[in-house]
């Protein structure tokens, strides 16, 4: 695995990252711990957090984040501002009023499996999967697993059709 990203982008945060081959990493951007797989493309303005693992051929856009306990299959698409929670309960002090640790509260894993969607301004919660060639619309809040070969888009996220199950790349139409 490469110690850094093919291009020479100024302007980021990049420790601990364990890149594949051919990565592209853009400007502003803060990777920290993270894997992220073979000629897989991060936008400007995106945050991937220790813990997180990207697949290859993924196309993440630009102000994304993507924290601790997030997989991502390969040949996903993040659309711009698309955000995953991994806490559905998340506070600053615990009841005895002292700052929380990692010990005070529940990672809640989140999965999105290959070759699905996530649409722009897209929420993605806590505890939840995506499947296989799924695709969530833009804006849409996931609270729930959203079925392989679906299409689900809304506030909360309700199933908009089931398309067949099709083999080979790319969200089900």
């Amino acid at each position: 695995m490469p110690a850094q990203p093919a291009n020479d982008t100024p302007y980021r945060t990049i420790e601990d990252v364990e890149f594949g081959e051919g990565v592209t990493v853009f400007s502003f951007t803060n990777l920290y711990g993270c894997r992220i797989g073979d000629r897989s493309r991060i936008g400007a303005f995106v945050e991937i957090q220790r813990g997180a693992v990207i697949g290859s051929d993924c196309k993440v856009q630009s102000h994304a984040f993507i924290c601790d306990g997030v997989t991502i299959g390969d040949g996903v698409f993040v659309g711009h501002g698309a955000l995953f929670v991994n806490d559905k309960t998340p506070r600053v002090l615990t009841e005895e009023g002292r700052p929380q640790t990692s010990d005070d509260w529940e990672l809640l894993p989140i999965a999105v499996g290959s070759h699905a969607s996530i649409g722009s301004g897209a929420i993605v919660l806590g505890g939840v999967s995506v499947g296989e060639r799924a695709l969530v619309g833009a804006g849409a809040v996931v609270t729930r697993d959203v079925p392989a070969d679906t299409v689900v888009a809304g506030v909360p996220a309700r199933v908009i059709r089931q398309a067949a199950a099709r083999t080979g790349a790319g969200p089900a139409t």
